[in-house]
C-alpha cells in the first residue's frame, strides 16, 4: 500500500496530513447567528367603489327609480294640463302636505298607534298559537284550518261587526287590524317550528330533553328566520288592516286616522289632500318594512347564511 505523502514543516520534519483536520474538529465551533422573524404584512383589502357597495346600491337604486317616476309624473300632468281634480302634480300634492299638516299629522299618528298595537298583538297572539301547534300534531291538524278560515275571511265583512260589539272604537279597529295581520305569523312560525334538522332532535331525544327545553334551545333559534319573515309581511297587513277599520269606522262618523281623511277629501272633491293622505300611508308602510328589515339583520346578521349572503 502506498502511505500519503508527508508534508515538510519549517523544521524540516514531517507532519501528518490528518493533522489538520484534526486541529480543526479540536476548534470551537460559533453559535450560528440568530434569524430574525419577519413579520408577515397584512394585505390591504381592494376598496370597494361607494356605488358597488351593496347597502348603497338597496337605497340608491330605489330612489332613482322614484325619482324618474316623480319627474315623469310632473311632466305629464304639466303638459296634458291635467286639473288638480282629477290628478294632481307631485309639488301640489307635497304642497297640500305642508299646509294640511295640522290635520294629516294627527290622523297619522292614530293611524300609526293603531298600526303598532294591532302589530304587538298578532305578534304576541301568533307566537302562543304556534307553541301550541307544535306541541302535538293532532292540535295543529285541528286548529290549524280555523286560522285559514280566518285569514281567507274579508276583514271588510267582518269590521262592521266587530266595531258594534266592541264598544270603544281604538278597541274594536286594533282588533281588526290584529286579525289581518296574525295569520303570517302564525303560518311561519309553525313552519320554523317544525323545520329541525332530524339529527338535532334526536340528540335531544337522547339525551333525555324535556319539551321546555327542546323549545327554548333548539326549535326556537331555528324558527327564528321564518319569524322574522312573518313580522315583514305582518306588519304591512297590520297598516292595511288599520286602514280598512278606519274607513269602516269613518262610514260610521267616528273620525280617526288617515283613512278618515280620504274619505272626507273625496266628499270634498280635494283630491291634493287625498293624495297626501296616500303619500303618508305609504311612507308609514315602507318604514315598517325597513324597521322589520333592520330587526331581521341585527337578530340573524351574526350567524344565518339568509343575512350574511346579502353583503
Amino acid at each position: 500500500m502506498s502511505t500519503p505523502y508527508p508534508t515538510v514543516s519549517v523544521t524540516g520534519t514531517a507532519a501528518p496530513i490528518a493533522a489538520p483536520a484534526a486541529a480543526e474538529r479540536s476548534a470551537p465551533t460559533r453559535a450560528p447567528a440568530p434569524t430574525k422573524l419577519v413579520k408577515p404584512t397584512k394585505l390591504a383589502k381592494p376598496r370597494i367603489p361607494l356605488m358597488a357597495q351593496p347597502r348603497v346600491q338597496r337605497v340608491v337604486y330605489p330612489l332613482l327609480v322614484g325619482l324618474v317616476l316623480i319627474a315623469l309624473w310632473q311632466g305629464l300632468v304639466t303638459a296634458l294640463e291635467l286639473p288638480p281634480y282629477l290628478v294632481p302634480s307631485p309639488l301640489l300634492m307635497l304642497k297640500t302636505l305642508f299646509t294640511d299638516w295640522a290635520a294629516l299629522g294627527g290622523s297619522l299618528w292614530v293611524t300609526v298607534k293603531i298600526t303598532v298595537l294591532a302589530f304587538g298583538v298578532a305578534t304576541v297572539a301568533g307566537v302562543l298559537i304556534s307553541f301550541l301547534f307544535v306541541q302535538s300534531k293532532r292540535i295543529e291538524t285541528a286548529l290549524f284550518p280555523y286560522a285559514v278560515l280566518l285569514q281567507v275571511t274579508p276583514i271588510v265583512a267582518v269590521a262592521p261587526l266587530i266595531i258594534i260589539w266592541v264598544k270603544d272604537p281604538m278597541a274594536s279597529m286594533v282588533i281588526c287590524a290584529a286579525l289581518v295581520a296574525l295569520f303570517p305569523i302564525i303560518s311561519n312560525t309553525t313552519l320554523g317550528l317544525r323545520s329541525v334538522e332530524p339529527d338535532l332532535q334526536s340528540y335531544f331525544k337522547l339525551n333525555h330533553a324535556t319539551r321546555m327545553q327542546t323549545l327554548v334551545r333548539l326549535r326556537i333559534p331555528s324558527a327564528l328566520p321564518y319569524f322574522f319573515g312573518g313580522l315583514r309581511i305582518s306588519s304591512g297587513l297590520a297598516l292595511i288592516g288599520a286602514v280598512v277599520a278606519e274607513f269602516v269606522a269613518g262610514t260610521g262618523g267616528q273620525g280617526a286616522g288617515l283613512a278618515y281623511q280620504i274619505l272626507q277629501a273625496g266628499f270634498q272633491l280635494n283630491i291634493p289632500r287625498m293624495f297626501a293622505a296616500l303619500l303618508l300611508i305609504s311612507l308609514t308602510g315602507v318604514a315598517l318594512f325597513a324597521l322589520m328589515a333592520w330587526g331581521t339583520r341585527v337578530a340573524l346578521g351574526s350567524w344565518h347564511a339568509s343575512e350574511n349572503s346579502m353583503d
